[in-house]
């Protein structure tokens, strides 16, 4: 039951450092993006909704929202 190897214990593929990096920053982005639009919705369900804008003020709030979070996350 008692097995000694005497290699090292990872043989395989060299690691691709430089497609690990893009991946990673591909996925930083789309973290970021992602949750900034749910945030801008949320903001504008709670404008449609609660503050009286309806569906229009929703819309138009949601587009102002997205836009200024493009400008200023880019």
């Amino acid at each position: 039951m008692d097995h000694h190897h005497g290699g090292p214990v990872e043989t395989g593929a060299p690691m691709d450092y430089r497609e690990h990096e893009k991946t990673y920053a591909l996925f930083l982005a789309g973290a970021k993006w992602g949750t900034m639009i749910v945030v801008v919705l949320l903001l504008a369900m709670v404008g449609g909704f609660y503050a009286g804008g309806g569906l229009l003020g929703g819309l138009l709030l949601f587009i102002i929202l997205n836009a200024a979070g493009f400008y200023l996350l880019r």
